[in-house]
């Protein structure tokens, strides 16, 4: 059981690496977040990256995502995908990037599956015959190779081995993995954010290479991206019938920059951007959140400031609430119960939500 760094107090529920309570994370901020600031250190510097958004002032300034690094000569973006090497930017560019992909069969484990094409060909079937789940077609699954936060619980945690080696695909080597039986291709990781000059390159050339057959694409993201990348995004799912999935993990800053090390601000004003520029199409929905429950920090409190933040700008965006496995370092929380988890969808329709679902129910205890 493990002892909040700051009050002092115990519980199962208080992640050791974390080091403090969600109780002292919203009344003593600027305290929690020294206590924070030192466990995301601990955990970047186990594989090499910046300790901390770079900002030197003669740097060279990166702007594709949220941390609009300023890279010192001889070192690295936050995200380790780009370096200054004499006042030249080196690393991932549109034209190469990190990453790996494979085929999944439709329907997949997908945030948007519940109300996606690929799940229940809403709006959008292969062919007009044909309803209900893609069986028989595949989702070209993208995964980045690097990450523009650092969530202390990440699911997907072991991609930072594989963030600094020097390994590089081009994008006609991802358009060229799109066959006959592709419906979709999904960008996630990691997360796309640090390399979407490069996925909405290979995104075009996957589209020419279908030669007009549906092939929709979709982004699993946390939604830090330069809003005019955003953009971007946004328009490449209307216009193919593929959706943005905004990963919100928290709505208070200072919770959010506990768990990710970095602040929320630009995924809360994407995520309405996106809404905003994506009004006029509803099936199938172009804008998706999820958001993970994470035992003590994550808690019914939390999910109900999203909910209500979701529901001001439309209460018919489909919500998805997932259940918590232990992961990374923050592998010695529990699970969360069935009942919290239910509480907690209860919450989010209060707020106004008419789609709320409780997804990875088979983790719940």
């Amino acid at each position: 059981m493990a002892r909040c760094e700051l009050c002092r107090s115990s519980a199962q529920t208080v992640s050791v690496d974390l080091g403090v309570c969600l109780r002292c994370i919203r009344e003593d901020p600027q305290a929690a977040r020294s206590v924070a600031d030192q466990a995301h250190r601990r955990s970047r510097r186990a594989f090499g990256f910046p300790e901390g958004v770079p900002d030197d002032p003669d740097g060279i300034i990166c702007t594709v995502c949220v941390n609009e690094c300023r890279i010192p000569a001889g070192g690295l973006g936050y995200c380790g995908l780009r370096g200054n090497s004499d006042g030249r930017m080196t690393g991932v560019s549109p034209v190469r990037g990190k990453l790996s992909w494979y085929h999944d069969p439709l329907p997949t484990n997908c945030v948007a599956d519940w109300v996606c094409p690929g799940g229940t060909g809403a709006g959008y079937p292969k062919y007009a015959h044909r309803e209900g789940p893609e069986t028989g077609y595949a989702n070209l699954a993208v995964f980045f190779h690097a990450c523009s936060l650092e969530c202390l619980y990440c699911q997907n945690w072991h991609f930072r081995g594989q963030t600094l080696r020097p390994e590089t695909r081009s994008p006609e080597d991802l358009a060229e993995a799109v066959d006959e039986h592709t419906a979709c291709i999904c960008h996630f990781g990691g997360d796309p954010s640090p390399q979407l000059p490069f996925a909405l390159r290979s995104s075009r050339l996957a589209i020419e290479r279908a030669k007009g057959k549906i092939l929709r694409i979709c982004w699993e993201t946390n939604g830090t991206a330069n809003p005019s990348l955003l953009d971007e995004m946004v328009d490449m799912s209307l216009v193919t019938g593929g959706c943005v999935k905004f990963d919100i993990k928290a709505f208070d800053e200072n919770l959010a920059f506990a768990l990710t090390g970095v602040t929320n601000r630009r995924t809360l004003e994407n995520f309405r951007r996106a809404v905003h520029r994506s009004r006029g199409r509803s099936i199938p929905p172009p804008v998706v959140v999820s958001t993970l429950m994470v035992p003590g920090y994550i808690d019914e409190r939390e999910v109900r400031s999203i909910a209500g933040l979701i529901a001001s700008v439309d209460p018919d965006i489909p919500y998805s609430l997932l259940a918590f496995y232990p992961h990374y370092r923050m592998n010695d929380l529990p699970l969360i119960t069935r009942e919290e988890a239910k509480g907690i969808r209860r919450a989010a329709l209060e707020e106004g939500l008419t789609r709320v679902r409780l997804g990875n129910v088979h983790l719940l205890r």
